[in-house]
């Protein structure tokens, strides 16, 4: 899971049908593989979003929280 979560963050036109069927082998349902893609590819729209206007991150988080 963390591995696909992963190429769709950083590389996602690498993802390929490999990844689906190695989540399929370890148990994930298709359903399953939608929540990952869905909430995966949510922080990267929130995360793009907030890093295109300038948000900066809360003042309580600290450097090594970001």
């Amino acid at each position: 899971m963390l591995e696909y979560a992963e190429t769709l963050t950083n590389r996602p036109a690498k993802v390929s049908q490999r990844h689906i069927t190695a989540l399929r082998s370890h148990g994930f349902t298709d359903r399953d593989i939608l929540d990952i893609c869905e909430a995966t590819a949510y922080y990267a729209y929130a995360n793009r979003i907030a890093d295109g206007l300038g948000v900066s991150t809360e003042s309580w988080l600290t450097d090594d929280q970001t």
